[in-house]
């Protein structure tokens, strides 16, 4: 899918709580891509706006077409306009561009009751761009303002039937369609107007469409919170980002308010006053960079001292010095086989969980591999004396028991990227220990017989099945919930542990 861009055209909020920051943040959360025209800069806080700059118009324009003939808009949401003069600017310039959806929130009055538009400026929004608007989006305060310009009486609601025919009214003035705010009305069960906080139940924002004359009505709890700095905003950019997304504009005003109110629901207090509500709230974000996983994983510290002692082992520096007592390797080499028999069987299970036909044909090519593995294996007992009988006829150590049942017991218990966790220890740590001996001046290579078990695990097949492996671990992990990866990596760290088993196993005395 293409990335929805939004032009939004807006004040600056400097404490970040609303205007175009608060757009930005809302459109990042709906995966949209924002543009921004800035009419206006605020110095303000959580207790109130201490001062504003105006943008000069004709600069105004220069940034909406500056965007609109470069990058483009599919929507385009307008707030803060500051003064008649922006707002023929603006119509100026969105006249030349015709983007589908425009979503007016009409900055006026503020939650206070504080006048933020002059009566000039009411007059150029309600004539120009209320007649070119897909959706408005007004508060009480903000819908009888705009009659009141018009010369259109109307009285202040008392009820839910009252605001209805409050956006309708609206609706006459232009808008395809108006989304009138109740959050200045609450109201009791009984859909009135409540005279006190105690009697308040509910809010209702209703949205009424001018073309098909239907009425919508989007109720949620009554909410006692002081941190709703910039739910105007953040709704109109919300719906703003369905409309981009392709939503039709009921299921884009109520995702909208559903937003909202979970912001507001799951908000923190920043500052002293009225404080933003959280943006954030349905999105993670990971901790690596995509095709890094692997990186952080071995990077963390529940992981890294683990994953020296395996890489690290006793036994593995026995092998680059050729100073393991050969009676030890030997057993290695019987349980290794062992081993290897039931890590084909795990990755034939993966192969079996895989739900397409890249993870199938990769889990094959590593069994393939596997049993490319054993057979040179088998190749390499022979000349220490052992026979493929013998091997296959001696018992398995506990320790080898224990990982091989271990990572079938993931296979049939979890899902397919859990069984990759528990196999990526055993693939990735045995090239990456591999090619530090190979490449370790103090290995060595004249004379040892561990020599060709190293050579083993740097060649080019078994490089390959590692890249395989990791390129899927990388694709698919990324995908998963932050809970979900710290599941992945417990498997990982659990893995090592038998992992580390199994080198101790070979320093042990014969069972």
């Amino acid at each position: 899918m293409s990335t929805k861009r939004v032009l939004v055209i807006a004040g600056s909020d400097s404490s970040g709580g609303a205007g175009l920051e608060a757009d930005q943040r809302v459109l990042a959360a709906h995966g949209c891509y924002a543009l921004t025209a800035t009419t206006g800069l605020t110095a303000q806080n959580t207790l109130g706006v201490q001062d504003i700059f105006v943008v000069p118009p004709q600069f105004v324009k220069k940034q909406i077409i500056a965007g609109l003939e470069d990058v483009g808009a599919d929507v385009v949401k307008l707030g803060m306009l500051s003064s008649a003069e922006t707002i023929d600017a603006i119509v100026e310039a969105l006249t030349i561009y015709k983007v589908p959806y425009l979503v007016l929130d009409p900055v006026m009055v503020s939650t206070s009751g504080a006048r933020l538009l002059p009566e000039k400026a009411v007059k150029v929004l309600r004539t120009k761009l209320l007649p070119i608007a897909t959706v408005l989006t007004p508060n009480i305060p903000e819908a009888q303002l705009l009659l009141q310009d018009a010369g259109i009486d109307s009285s202040e609601p008392e009820d839910l039937a009252g605001m209805v025919q409050l956006a309708k009214q609206v609706c006459c003035l232009g808008p395809r369609a108006v989304l009138l705010k109740g959050g200045h009305i609450p109201l009791t069960k009984e859909h009135k107007r409540a005279l006190n906080p105690e009697e308040a139940t509910a809010v209702v924002d209703i949205l009424y469409d001018g073309e098909t004359n239907v009425t919508k009505f989007f109720e949620t709890g009554y909410l006692i919170s002081k941190n709703t700095h910039g739910t105007g905003c953040s709704l109109a950019s919300a719906i703003a980002a369905n409309l981009a997304l392709g939503q039709d504009m009921k299921r884009a005003v109520r995702n909208a308010v559903r937003f909202v109110e979970a912001g507001i629901r799951t908000s923190s207090d920043l500052g002293k006053g009225s404080g933003p509500i959280n943006h954030f709230h349905s999105i993670y974000t990971m901790p690596f960079a995509p095709g890094r996983f692997i990186e952080y994983m071995l990077d963390r510290p529940d992981v890294q001292k683990l994953w020296e002692r395996f890489t690290h082992h006793d036994f593995v520096k026995g092998l680059g010095k050729g100073t393991l007592p050969l009676e030890r390797f030997k057993e290695y080499l019987v349980q290794d086989y062992l081993y290897l028999v039931q890590f084909a069987r795990s990755n034939a299970l993966a192969s079996y969980k895989s739900h397409n036909m890249e993870s199938i044909a990769a889990s094959a090519r590593i069994i393939l591999h596997i049993q490319r593995e054993m057979s040179l294996h088998l190749d390499y007992c022979a000349s220490f004396g052992l026979s493929k009988e013998e091997i296959e006829s001696h018992p398995e150590t506990l320790a080898c028991t224990a990982y091989s049942r271990y990572i079938l017991d993931i296979g049939q218990s979890e899902d397919w990227l859990a069984l990759q966790m528990a196999l990526a220890p055993c693939l990735i740590g045995y090239g990456a220990i591999a090619k530090r001996l190979y490449e370790d001046k103090g290995s060595l290579r004249e004379g040892n017989h561990y020599w060709k078990w190293i050579e083993n695990y740097v060649a080019d097949d078994y490089v390959e099945a590692v890249e395989i492996g990791s390129a899927l671990l990388e694709d698919h992990v990324h995908k998963v919930s932050p809970s979900r990866m710290e599941e992945l990596i417990k498997i990982f760290i659990r893995a090592t542990e038998l992992e580390i088993s199994f080198w101790a196993m070979g320093l042990s005395e014969k069972i």
